[in-house]
């Protein structure tokens, strides 16, 4: 991590910009750059050991200081070190913020929004960034579509990038004139510390449903992992909250900031009713005290509307107008992946969609389910090397809302295939038809040959990705255009003896 500020010749004071840790072997530690990779380390580098479960950076000291680290940060004193170490509680905290600092800790000069949630947050975060353009105002956006510092924008690696990256681009957008940035703070970034740094206006939370899926003695280790994020807001910082949602109606009574609440259930700040509803689009009120507008969107099913609704509670904390905030969510009209309708021609729907969690998968298939006259079929998978805990619920949801499922790979990684659709298959207690293909392609296939005239499809799990990883190797699959394809050449409506059926 190089420094992109103007920096004091000797650098920048480690005990200032991290207090609280012990010093040892100097008065100071004047650090230019950092680097928590042992191996990437160069001449005056500032080697911090990052602690966690892959790995324990204080076994490479040795290697940083070989490769020219001048200092160390670590979580316990290593012996026998020639050079000055800063012992601190949590040194993945201590990278964020060093990063931050050697960019001049870019989040202190823009307005930040932050949103978290268990689904719901790439969606909001376009919705935010449409609303805040729409209001004529210049910003920046990182989510999991791509990166985009205010002029360019690159595909995204992943969700949250860490520090190094966020602090970059927060830097990138100061410098071009963004005067907001909008970012997508995935539950694992936080948990691993990866988003300390940054200073928050607003924190909203989209909902965080996966409570359900966890026993009542992990509840407070569940919310504490959670709310951590707080801790990055301003002391004049404001949360947004799902009102619907127990668990964030919980932690509101802990919040020590303003909240301002959404919802359409529950009593909330901001609310929404919903006056028409098909396959292409929808059409609901927004109501703000006594402020009522009609907001026409391509993107249907409450789960949109609660995103919806999320984004204006953002806008209106920074004085945009209702009618503004309206436009702006108008004007997003599709997000690659994200329930996205697939239309060649054919006499059914299909969706692509990039739910991977059961309260993601079950959003998408209850909204398709009350708009499908016929059979709603579901094709999907398990993630590999990942979230084994949430494999049966996900069988257990597509199977209580489709009548027809197949069970494929979806990146398996290095776990084996089979292995991962058992996990699934547990969960399924529910009279249902289940076809097992491990080829997506060929279960992708299946699906549109057996779909029908009022029927619809519905490919979860990988959304707008563009590649499928199998083994250690990434290869090139993109659900949307195997569907595509597979239209186009007419492999759809086939009965089991080859025949095509009826339109």
């Amino acid at each position: 991590m190089q420094n992109h500020g103007l920096l004091k010749l000797q650098g920048l004071p480690l005990t200032e910009i991290f207090p609280g840790g012990r010093l040892f072997g100097t008065d100071e530690i004047w650090f230019t750059s950092c680097s928590r990779s042992a191996r990437n380390c160069r001449d005056g580098d500032l080697y911090v050991a990052i602690l966690d479960p892959q790995a324990d950076g204080h076994l490479q000291v040795a290697e940083a200081i070989n490769a020219g680290a001048t200092a160390l940060v670590t979580e316990r004193l290593v012996p026998a070190q020639a050079v000055p170490q800063y012992i601190v509680p949590d040194t993945r905290i201590a990278y964020a913020q060093i990063c931050h600092a050697l960019s001049g800790f870019p989040s202190r000069r823009l307005n930040v929004v932050g949103v978290i949630g268990s689904e719901g947050k790439t969606t909001t975060s376009c919705l935010i960034q449409s609303m805040i353009r729409q209001a004529s105002l210049h910003s920046g956006i990182l989510n999991s579509l791509g990166y985009c510092d205010g002029v360019r924008t690159r595909p995204a690696e992943e969700s949250t990038p860490g520090p190094e990256v966020m602090a970059d681009y927060l830097a990138r957008m100061r410098a071009g004139g963004c005067s907001h940035a909008v970012l997508e703070l995935s539950d694992r970034a936080i948990r691993k510390r990866q988003t300390a740094g940054i200073e928050l206006d607003v924190a909203c939370i989209t909902q965080w449903q996966e409570s359900e899926l966890i026993g009542a003695d992990k509840q407070d280790e569940f919310r504490r992992k959670k709310t951590c994020i707080f801790e990055q807001l301003r002391p004049e910082g404001l949360v947004v909250l799902n009102a619907d949602d127990a668990t964030c109606r919980s932690v509101e009574e802990t919040l020590h900031h303003p909240v301002l609440t959404f919802g359409m259930e529950h009593p909330a700040a901001v609310n929404a009713t919903l006056i028409e509803r098909v396959a292409s689009e929808q059409t609901f009120l927004l109501e703000w005290g006594n402020e009522t507008i009609p907001v026409r969107t391509h993107l249907v099913g409450d789960h949109h509307i609660y995103n919806c609704l999320a984004a204006t509670a953002v806008g209106l904390a920074y004085g945009i107008p209702l009618e503004t905030i309206a436009r702006g969510l108008e004007r997003v009209d599709r997000i690659p992946g994200h329930l996205e309708r697939i239309e060649c021609g054919q006499p059914f729907s299909l969706f692509v969609d990039g739910g991977h969690t059961p309260a993601a998968l079950r959003s998408s298939l209850r909204t398709l389910r009350e708009m499908t006259s016929g059979r709603l079929l579901c094709v999907f998978g398990a993630p590999g090397e990942r979230d084994q805990h949430l494999r049966a619920p996900m069988g257990g949801v597509a199977a209580q809302y489709a009548d027809g499922l197949i069970i494929t790979d979806d990146n398996p990684a290095r776990e084996n295939s089979e292995v991962i659709v058992d996990g699934i298959l547990d969960g399924i207690d529910h009279k249902v038809d289940v076809t097992v293909e491990l080829d997506r392609a060929s279960a992708i296939e299946i699906a549109l040959a057996r779909a029908e005239v009022g029927d619809c499809v519905l490919i979860a799990g990988r959304g707008h990705q563009s590649w499928q990883r199998i083994g250690s190797r990434r290869y090139p699959f993109d659900d949307r255009e195997v569907a595509r394809a597979c239209l186009r050449a007419g492999r759809w409506g086939i009965s089991p003896d080859g025949e095509r059926r009826a339109a």
